[in-house]
Protein backbone atom coordinates (compact mmCIF):
# COMPACT_ATOMS: atom_id res chain seq x y z
CA UNK A 1 0.00 0.00 0.00
CA UNK A 2 1.26 3.47 -0.88
CA UNK A 3 2.15 5.65 2.09
CA UNK A 4 0.15 8.80 1.35
CA UNK A 5 1.98 10.61 4.15
CA UNK A 6 5.39 10.07 2.50
CA UNK A 7 6.82 13.23 0.96
CA UNK A 8 6.94 13.40 -2.82
CA UNK A 9 10.22 13.71 -4.69
CA UNK A 10 9.66 17.43 -5.18
CA UNK A 11 8.89 17.85 -1.48
CA UNK A 12 12.04 15.96 -0.50
CA UNK A 13 14.23 18.09 -2.73
CA UNK A 14 12.54 21.31 -1.68
CA UNK A 15 12.85 20.30 1.96
CA UNK A 16 16.60 19.78 1.57
CA UNK A 17 16.95 23.13 -0.16
CA UNK A 18 14.92 24.90 2.53
CA UNK A 19 17.08 23.36 5.25
CA UNK A 20 20.26 24.57 3.56
CA UNK A 21 18.82 28.02 2.90
CA UNK A 22 17.92 28.40 6.56
CA UNK A 23 21.45 27.39 7.56
CA UNK A 24 22.86 29.89 5.08
CA UNK A 25 20.66 32.66 6.48
CA UNK A 26 21.86 31.87 10.00
CA UNK A 27 25.51 31.93 8.96
CA UNK A 28 25.95 33.47 5.50
CA UNK A 29 29.73 33.92 5.62
CA UNK A 30 31.69 31.00 7.09
CA UNK A 31 35.11 31.82 8.49
CA UNK A 32 38.39 30.72 6.99
CA UNK A 33 38.68 28.07 9.70
CA UNK A 34 35.22 26.69 8.94
CA UNK A 35 35.94 26.47 5.23
CA UNK A 36 39.26 24.79 5.86
CA UNK A 37 37.44 22.27 8.06
CA UNK A 38 34.99 21.51 5.24
CA UNK A 39 37.85 20.94 2.81
CA UNK A 40 39.63 18.67 5.30
CA UNK A 41 36.39 16.69 5.72
CA UNK A 42 36.14 16.20 1.95
CA UNK A 43 39.68 14.83 1.85
CA UNK A 44 39.08 12.70 4.94
CA UNK A 45 36.05 11.05 3.35
CA UNK A 46 38.10 10.04 0.32
CA UNK A 47 41.02 8.76 2.41
CA UNK A 48 38.69 6.79 4.70
CA UNK A 49 36.67 5.25 1.84
CA UNK A 50 39.16 5.00 -1.02
CA UNK A 51 38.79 1.24 -1.49
CA UNK A 52 35.01 1.39 -1.22
CA UNK A 53 34.90 4.22 -3.77
CA UNK A 54 37.03 2.24 -6.23
CA UNK A 55 34.85 -0.85 -5.77
CA UNK A 56 31.61 1.12 -6.18
CA UNK A 57 32.74 2.77 -9.42
CA UNK A 58 33.97 -0.61 -10.70
CA UNK A 59 30.54 -2.10 -9.99
CA UNK A 60 28.80 0.76 -11.77
CA UNK A 61 30.94 0.29 -14.89
CA UNK A 62 30.87 -3.49 -14.95
CA UNK A 63 34.65 -3.16 -14.97
CA UNK A 64 36.69 -0.02 -14.36
CA UNK A 65 40.46 -0.18 -14.10
CA UNK A 66 41.51 0.40 -10.48
CA UNK A 67 44.48 2.45 -11.61
CA UNK A 68 42.32 4.62 -13.86
CA UNK A 69 39.96 5.39 -11.00
CA UNK A 70 42.87 6.39 -8.79
CA UNK A 71 44.59 8.35 -11.56
CA UNK A 72 41.59 10.22 -12.93
CA UNK A 73 39.39 10.60 -9.87
CA UNK A 74 41.08 10.22 -6.49
CA UNK A 75 44.39 11.94 -7.29
CA UNK A 76 42.91 15.03 -9.03
CA UNK A 77 40.32 15.59 -6.31
CA UNK A 78 42.86 15.40 -3.48
CA UNK A 79 45.12 17.73 -5.45
CA UNK A 80 42.28 20.24 -5.95
CA UNK A 81 41.47 20.18 -2.24
CA UNK A 82 45.11 20.77 -1.30
CA UNK A 83 45.34 23.63 -3.79
CA UNK A 84 42.21 25.27 -2.40
CA UNK A 85 43.40 24.96 1.20
CA UNK A 86 46.80 26.39 0.32
CA UNK A 87 45.39 29.47 -1.42
CA UNK A 88 42.10 30.03 0.39
CA UNK A 89 43.26 32.82 2.69
CA UNK A 90 44.41 34.89 -0.29
CA UNK A 91 41.26 34.13 -2.30
CA UNK A 92 39.05 35.34 0.56
CA UNK A 93 40.94 38.60 1.04
CA UNK A 94 38.96 41.68 -0.09
CA UNK A 95 40.36 43.39 -3.16
CA UNK A 96 41.34 47.03 -2.83
CA UNK A 97 40.34 49.22 -5.75
CA UNK A 98 41.51 52.66 -6.84
CA UNK A 99 39.88 56.04 -6.19
CA UNK A 100 37.39 57.18 -8.82
CA UNK A 101 37.52 60.69 -10.24
CA UNK A 102 33.95 61.32 -9.04
CA UNK A 103 34.78 60.55 -5.42
CA UNK A 104 37.35 62.99 -4.03
CA UNK A 105 37.94 62.24 -0.37
CA UNK A 106 36.95 58.60 -0.82
CA UNK A 107 37.59 56.40 2.21
CA UNK A 108 38.11 53.27 0.10
CA UNK A 109 36.70 50.93 -2.56
CA UNK A 110 36.65 47.18 -2.02
CA UNK A 111 35.42 44.04 -3.75
CA UNK A 112 34.40 41.36 -1.27
CA UNK A 113 34.01 37.72 -2.40
CA UNK A 114 31.02 36.33 -0.51
CA UNK A 115 29.17 32.99 -0.65
CA UNK A 116 26.23 32.74 -3.03
CA UNK A 117 24.27 30.39 -0.78
CA UNK A 118 23.19 26.96 -2.01
CA UNK A 119 24.75 25.43 -5.13
CA UNK A 120 23.28 22.53 -7.08
CA UNK A 121 25.58 20.06 -8.86
CA UNK A 122 24.42 17.57 -11.50
CA UNK A 123 27.06 14.88 -11.99
CA UNK A 124 27.62 12.55 -14.99
CA UNK A 125 28.57 8.90 -14.73
CA UNK A 126 31.97 8.93 -16.45
CA UNK A 127 33.95 10.50 -13.56
CA UNK A 128 31.43 10.54 -10.74
CA UNK A 129 33.85 11.19 -7.87
CA UNK A 130 35.96 13.75 -9.74
CA UNK A 131 32.98 15.68 -11.10
CA UNK A 132 31.24 15.86 -7.73
CA UNK A 133 34.11 16.38 -5.28
CA UNK A 134 36.26 18.72 -7.38
CA UNK A 135 33.35 21.20 -7.72
CA UNK A 136 32.65 20.73 -4.01
CA UNK A 137 36.20 21.81 -3.20
CA UNK A 138 35.49 25.16 -4.91
CA UNK A 139 31.93 25.41 -3.59
CA UNK A 140 33.06 24.92 0.02
CA UNK A 141 36.12 27.13 -0.43
CA UNK A 142 33.71 29.89 -1.46
CA UNK A 143 31.66 29.24 1.70
CA UNK A 144 28.54 27.70 0.15
CA UNK A 145 26.32 24.73 0.84
CA UNK A 146 25.60 22.06 -1.78
CA UNK A 147 23.10 19.56 -3.08
CA UNK A 148 24.51 16.95 -5.50
CA UNK A 149 22.55 14.74 -7.89
CA UNK A 150 24.35 11.64 -9.12
CA UNK A 151 23.78 9.79 -12.39
CA UNK A 152 21.49 6.81 -12.87
CA UNK A 153 24.62 4.91 -13.95
CA UNK A 154 26.37 5.62 -10.63
CA UNK A 155 24.00 3.73 -8.35
CA UNK A 156 26.63 1.97 -6.25
CA UNK A 157 28.67 5.10 -5.68
CA UNK A 158 25.55 7.17 -5.01
CA UNK A 159 24.45 4.70 -2.36
CA UNK A 160 27.88 4.85 -0.72
CA UNK A 161 27.79 8.66 -0.65
CA UNK A 162 24.21 8.86 0.61
CA UNK A 163 24.93 6.40 3.42
CA UNK A 164 28.32 7.66 4.60
CA UNK A 165 28.61 11.38 3.85
CA UNK A 166 26.33 12.29 6.82
CA UNK A 167 29.14 11.21 9.16
CA UNK A 168 31.28 13.99 7.66
CA UNK A 169 28.77 16.71 6.75
CA UNK A 170 25.36 17.59 8.21
CA UNK A 171 22.46 17.74 5.71
CA UNK A 172 22.30 21.52 6.01
CA UNK A 173 25.83 21.59 4.50
CA UNK A 174 25.84 18.75 1.94
CA UNK A 175 23.36 16.20 0.59
CA UNK A 176 23.66 13.64 -2.21
CA UNK A 177 20.75 12.32 -4.26
CA UNK A 178 20.42 9.24 -6.44
CA UNK A 179 18.74 9.31 -9.86
CA UNK A 180 15.71 7.08 -9.38
CA UNK A 181 13.63 8.53 -12.20
CA UNK A 182 12.77 12.17 -12.99
CA UNK A 183 15.07 13.42 -10.20
CA UNK A 184 17.18 15.39 -12.67
CA UNK A 185 14.19 17.34 -13.97
CA UNK A 186 12.93 18.22 -10.49
CA UNK A 187 16.46 19.02 -9.32
CA UNK A 188 17.16 21.47 -12.14
CA UNK A 189 13.89 23.27 -11.39
CA UNK A 190 14.94 24.14 -7.83
CA UNK A 191 15.71 27.75 -6.97
CA UNK A 192 19.43 27.34 -6.42
CA UNK A 193 21.83 30.27 -6.20
CA UNK A 194 23.99 28.58 -8.85
CA UNK A 195 23.74 25.33 -10.79
CA UNK A 196 26.65 23.35 -12.23
CA UNK A 197 25.85 20.74 -14.87
CA UNK A 198 28.30 18.37 -16.56
CA UNK A 199 26.99 16.17 -19.35
CA UNK A 200 25.68 16.12 -22.88
CA UNK A 201 24.67 19.17 -24.86
CA UNK A 202 21.09 17.96 -25.27
CA UNK A 203 20.60 17.53 -21.52
CA UNK A 204 22.48 20.76 -20.88
CA UNK A 205 19.93 22.68 -22.95
CA UNK A 206 17.09 21.19 -20.91
CA UNK A 207 18.84 21.99 -17.61
CA UNK A 208 19.52 25.56 -18.69
CA UNK A 209 15.90 26.04 -19.78
CA UNK A 210 14.64 24.79 -16.42
CA UNK A 211 17.10 26.96 -14.47
CA UNK A 212 16.11 29.99 -16.54
CA UNK A 213 12.64 29.89 -15.01
CA UNK A 214 14.29 30.84 -11.71
CA UNK A 215 16.91 33.10 -13.30
CA UNK A 216 19.42 30.73 -11.74
CA UNK A 217 22.96 31.23 -13.10
CA UNK A 218 24.32 28.08 -14.71
CA UNK A 219 27.77 26.71 -15.42
CA UNK A 220 27.59 24.14 -18.21
CA UNK A 221 30.43 21.72 -18.87
CA UNK A 222 29.48 19.82 -22.00
CA UNK A 223 31.69 18.14 -24.59
CA UNK A 224 32.11 17.99 -28.32
CA UNK A 225 34.54 16.78 -30.92
CA UNK A 226 37.92 17.79 -29.50
CA UNK A 227 40.58 17.41 -32.20
CA UNK A 228 44.27 16.59 -32.01
CA UNK A 229 46.35 18.19 -34.76
CA UNK A 230 49.66 16.42 -35.42
CA UNK A 231 51.84 18.89 -37.31
CA UNK A 232 54.53 17.83 -39.75
CA UNK A 233 57.41 19.03 -37.58
CA UNK A 234 56.46 16.99 -34.50
CA UNK A 235 57.86 13.51 -33.80
CA UNK A 236 55.11 11.12 -34.89
CA UNK A 237 55.95 8.35 -32.42
CA UNK A 238 55.71 10.72 -29.45
CA UNK A 239 52.41 12.11 -30.72
CA UNK A 240 51.00 8.61 -31.22
CA UNK A 241 52.02 7.43 -27.76
CA UNK A 242 50.40 10.41 -26.06
CA UNK A 243 47.23 10.56 -28.16
CA UNK A 244 46.58 6.82 -27.88
CA UNK A 245 47.04 6.86 -24.11
CA UNK A 246 44.42 9.58 -23.64
CA UNK A 247 42.04 8.23 -26.28
CA UNK A 248 41.74 4.78 -24.72
CA UNK A 249 41.88 5.93 -21.10
CA UNK A 250 38.54 5.03 -19.51
CA UNK A 251 37.69 3.42 -22.87
CA UNK A 252 37.46 6.88 -24.40
CA UNK A 253 34.62 7.98 -22.14
CA UNK A 254 36.01 11.43 -21.33
CA UNK A 255 34.46 14.72 -22.41
CA UNK A 256 37.92 16.20 -22.99
CA UNK A 257 39.35 13.14 -24.75
CA UNK A 258 40.77 13.34 -28.26
CA UNK A 259 37.71 12.75 -30.43
CA UNK A 260 39.65 12.48 -33.73
CA UNK A 261 43.17 13.26 -34.93
CA UNK A 262 44.39 15.21 -37.94
CA UNK A 263 47.55 13.60 -39.32
CA UNK A 264 49.62 14.69 -42.34
CA UNK A 265 48.58 12.69 -45.42
CA UNK A 266 52.00 11.08 -45.85
CA UNK A 267 52.11 9.92 -42.21
CA UNK A 268 48.73 8.25 -41.71
CA UNK A 269 49.97 4.71 -42.43
CA UNK A 270 53.00 5.25 -40.20
CA UNK A 271 50.64 6.30 -37.39
CA UNK A 272 48.59 3.14 -37.95
CA UNK A 273 51.65 0.90 -37.76
CA UNK A 274 52.80 2.60 -34.60
CA UNK A 275 49.37 2.17 -33.05
CA UNK A 276 49.38 -1.54 -33.89
CA UNK A 277 52.52 -1.84 -31.75
CA UNK A 278 51.76 0.63 -28.97
CA UNK A 279 48.22 -0.38 -27.97
CA UNK A 280 48.74 -4.20 -27.61
CA UNK A 281 51.80 -3.46 -25.44
CA UNK A 282 49.46 -1.61 -23.05
CA UNK A 283 46.44 -3.91 -23.23
CA UNK A 284 47.28 -7.54 -24.04
CA UNK A 285 43.66 -8.33 -24.91
CA UNK A 286 40.10 -7.19 -24.38
CA UNK A 287 40.25 -8.98 -21.01
CA UNK A 288 43.04 -6.76 -19.67
CA UNK A 289 42.26 -5.53 -16.12
CA UNK A 290 43.73 -2.18 -17.17
CA UNK A 291 41.08 -1.66 -19.84
CA UNK A 292 37.67 -0.32 -18.80
CA UNK A 293 34.24 -1.31 -20.03
CA UNK A 294 31.77 0.88 -21.86
CA UNK A 295 29.31 2.05 -19.22
CA UNK A 296 26.15 0.21 -20.36
CA UNK A 297 24.50 -1.69 -23.18
CA UNK A 298 22.93 1.40 -24.74
CA UNK A 299 26.31 3.13 -25.05
CA UNK A 300 27.88 -0.09 -26.33
CA UNK A 301 25.26 -0.50 -29.05
CA UNK A 302 25.58 3.16 -30.08
CA UNK A 303 29.34 2.77 -30.58
CA UNK A 304 29.03 -0.54 -32.45
CA UNK A 305 26.43 1.04 -34.73
CA UNK A 306 28.75 3.97 -35.44
CA UNK A 307 31.59 1.58 -36.31
CA UNK A 308 29.38 -0.43 -38.63
CA UNK A 309 28.04 2.74 -40.27
CA UNK A 310 31.58 3.90 -41.04
CA UNK A 311 32.61 0.46 -42.37
CA UNK A 312 29.52 0.18 -44.56
CA UNK A 313 30.30 3.57 -46.09
CA UNK A 314 33.81 2.68 -47.15
CA UNK A 315 35.96 3.52 -44.12
CA UNK A 316 38.77 1.22 -43.02
CA UNK A 317 38.08 -0.01 -39.48
CA UNK A 318 41.08 -1.39 -37.56
CA UNK A 319 40.92 -3.21 -34.22
CA UNK A 320 44.19 -2.71 -32.36
CA UNK A 321 44.04 -5.77 -30.10
CA UNK A 322 44.52 -9.45 -30.91
CA UNK A 323 41.48 -11.66 -30.52
CA UNK A 324 37.83 -10.59 -30.44
CA UNK A 325 37.16 -6.88 -30.93
CA UNK A 326 33.81 -6.89 -29.15
CA UNK A 327 32.38 -8.39 -25.95
CA UNK A 328 28.65 -7.81 -25.93
CA UNK A 329 28.03 -9.42 -22.54
CA UNK A 330 30.52 -7.19 -20.69
CA UNK A 331 29.99 -4.28 -23.14
CA UNK A 332 33.65 -4.00 -24.06
CA UNK A 333 34.98 -2.60 -27.32
CA UNK A 334 38.64 -2.94 -28.30
CA UNK A 335 40.57 0.21 -29.19
CA UNK A 336 39.91 1.03 -32.85
CA UNK A 337 41.28 3.29 -35.55
CA UNK A 338 39.08 4.40 -38.43
CA UNK A 339 40.62 5.64 -41.68
CA UNK A 340 38.76 7.61 -44.38
CA UNK A 341 35.54 7.98 -42.41
CA UNK A 342 33.04 10.03 -44.48
CA UNK A 343 32.49 13.51 -43.05
CA UNK A 344 28.76 12.88 -42.67
CA UNK A 345 28.96 9.46 -40.99
CA UNK A 346 27.89 8.95 -37.38
CA UNK A 347 31.46 8.91 -36.06
CA UNK A 348 32.24 12.31 -37.53
CA UNK A 349 28.92 14.00 -36.83
CA UNK A 350 28.64 13.57 -33.07
CA UNK A 351 30.93 13.17 -30.09
CA UNK A 352 32.29 9.62 -30.11
CA UNK A 353 32.75 9.12 -26.34
CA UNK A 354 34.29 5.70 -26.77
CA UNK A 355 37.52 3.86 -27.75
CA UNK A 356 37.35 4.74 -31.46
CA UNK A 357 39.84 7.14 -33.04
CA UNK A 358 39.21 8.41 -36.59
CA UNK A 359 42.38 9.59 -38.34
CA UNK A 360 41.79 12.48 -40.72
CA UNK A 361 44.47 12.97 -43.36
CA UNK A 362 45.31 16.54 -44.31
CA UNK A 363 47.64 18.34 -46.68
CA UNK A 364 47.60 21.91 -45.29
CA UNK A 365 46.99 23.59 -41.96
CA UNK A 366 44.43 25.89 -43.60
CA UNK A 367 42.39 22.80 -44.40
CA UNK A 368 42.44 21.70 -40.76
CA UNK A 369 41.51 25.14 -39.44
CA UNK A 370 38.62 25.46 -41.88
CA UNK A 371 37.25 22.03 -41.02
CA UNK A 372 37.40 22.56 -37.26
CA UNK A 373 35.81 25.99 -37.54
CA UNK A 374 32.98 24.59 -39.66
CA UNK A 375 31.70 22.74 -36.60
CA UNK A 376 30.84 23.74 -33.01
CA UNK A 377 33.68 25.06 -30.88
CA UNK A 378 35.31 22.11 -29.11
CA UNK A 379 35.90 21.73 -25.40
CA UNK A 380 39.62 21.17 -26.04
CA UNK A 381 42.24 21.55 -28.77
CA UNK A 382 45.39 19.41 -28.88
CA UNK A 383 48.06 20.78 -31.23
CA UNK A 384 51.33 18.83 -31.55
CA UNK A 385 54.10 21.09 -32.84
CA UNK A 386 57.39 22.64 -31.75
CA UNK A 387 57.06 25.49 -34.24
CA UNK A 388 55.82 28.60 -32.43
CA UNK A 389 54.36 30.35 -35.51
CA UNK A 390 52.34 27.20 -36.25
CA UNK A 391 51.07 27.05 -32.67
CA UNK A 392 50.23 30.75 -32.70
CA UNK A 393 48.28 30.30 -35.90
CA UNK A 394 46.19 27.49 -34.42
CA UNK A 395 45.63 29.38 -31.17
CA UNK A 396 44.61 32.54 -33.03
CA UNK A 397 42.32 30.90 -35.56
CA UNK A 398 40.70 28.01 -33.66
CA UNK A 399 38.64 28.79 -30.55
CA UNK A 400 38.18 26.07 -27.94
CA UNK A 401 37.45 25.72 -24.27
CA UNK A 402 41.04 24.81 -23.38
CA UNK A 403 44.32 23.92 -25.07
CA UNK A 404 47.00 21.35 -24.29
CA UNK A 405 50.11 21.63 -26.45
CA UNK A 406 52.11 18.49 -27.30
CA UNK A 407 49.96 16.27 -25.11
CA UNK A 408 46.29 15.71 -24.38
CA UNK A 409 44.02 16.11 -21.37
CA UNK A 410 46.70 17.41 -19.01
CA UNK A 411 45.42 21.01 -19.00
CA UNK A 412 42.42 19.72 -17.04
CA UNK A 413 44.70 18.45 -14.26
CA UNK A 414 46.34 21.84 -13.63
CA UNK A 415 44.82 23.26 -10.45
CA UNK A 416 45.78 26.82 -11.33
CA UNK A 417 44.12 26.78 -14.77
CA UNK A 418 40.38 27.36 -15.31
CA UNK A 419 38.35 24.57 -16.87
CA UNK A 420 35.34 25.28 -19.06
CA UNK A 421 33.86 25.18 -22.52
CA UNK A 422 32.85 27.79 -25.05
CA UNK A 423 29.76 27.93 -27.24
CA UNK A 424 28.24 24.46 -27.63
CA UNK A 425 30.96 22.91 -25.46
CA UNK A 426 29.77 24.85 -22.42
CA UNK A 427 29.86 28.12 -20.53
CA UNK A 428 31.54 29.30 -17.37
CA UNK A 429 34.66 28.07 -15.58
CA UNK A 430 35.71 26.34 -12.42
CA UNK A 431 38.84 24.66 -10.95
CA UNK A 432 41.20 26.55 -8.66
CA UNK A 433 40.74 30.28 -8.20
CA UNK A 434 38.21 30.45 -11.05
CA UNK A 435 36.08 27.91 -9.20
CA UNK A 436 36.18 30.05 -6.07
CA UNK A 437 35.14 33.09 -8.14
CA UNK A 438 32.37 31.20 -9.96
CA UNK A 439 30.73 30.21 -6.68
CA UNK A 440 31.20 33.63 -5.05
CA UNK A 441 29.46 36.93 -5.44
CA UNK A 442 32.09 39.62 -5.99
CA UNK A 443 30.35 42.41 -4.11
CA UNK A 444 31.52 45.94 -4.83
CA UNK A 445 31.57 48.04 -1.69
CA UNK A 446 31.86 51.82 -2.02
CA UNK A 447 32.39 53.84 1.13
CA UNK A 448 32.00 57.58 0.90
CA UNK A 449 34.27 59.81 2.98
CA UNK A 450 33.01 62.48 5.36
CA UNK A 451 33.48 65.12 2.69
CA UNK A 452 32.22 64.39 -0.83
CA UNK A 453 32.79 66.17 -4.12
CA UNK A 454 29.24 65.21 -5.10
CA UNK A 455 27.89 68.08 -2.95
CA UNK A 456 29.37 70.43 -5.54
CA UNK A 457 27.29 68.80 -8.28
CA UNK A 458 23.84 69.12 -6.74
CA UNK A 459 21.14 71.47 -8.09
CA UNK A 460 20.84 74.31 -8.65
CA UNK A 461 23.64 73.86 -11.18
CA UNK A 462 25.97 76.78 -11.68
CA UNK A 463 29.37 77.74 -13.02
CA UNK A 464 31.20 75.52 -10.52
CA UNK A 465 29.22 72.50 -11.70
CA UNK A 466 30.02 73.41 -15.31
CA UNK A 467 33.71 73.51 -14.52
CA UNK A 468 33.67 70.22 -12.64
CA UNK A 469 31.75 68.46 -15.41
CA UNK A 470 34.15 69.86 -17.99
CA UNK A 471 37.00 68.44 -15.90
CA UNK A 472 35.38 65.01 -15.56
CA UNK A 473 34.51 64.73 -19.26
CA UNK A 474 37.79 65.91 -20.75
Amino acid sequence: MTDLSAPTLTQQLQGALTLQRQAYAAQPVPTLAQRQADLRALAAFIHDHQDAIVQAINADYGHRSVHETLLTEVVPVLSAIRHARRHLRGWMRPQRRGIDRLAFGLAGNRVIPQPLGVVGVIVPWNFPLNLSFEPLSAIFAAGNRAMVKMSENSRHLAQLLIERIPAYFPPEKLQFFDETGAVGIAFSQLRFDHLLFTGSGATGRAVMAAAAQNLCPVTLELGGKAPAVVCDDFDLRTAAERILFVKYLNAGQICTSVDHAYVPQAKVQDFVQMARAIVPARYASLDSPDYSSVIDRRAYERLVQALEDARARGATVISLLPGPALDEVRHRIAPHLVIDAPADCLLMQREIFGPILPLVAYSSLDEVIARINAGPRPLALYPFSNDQPTLDRLLDHVMSGGVCINDALLHVAQDDLPFGGVGESGMGHYHGHEGFLTFSKLRPVFRQARWSSMTLLMPPYGRLADRLLAFFTR
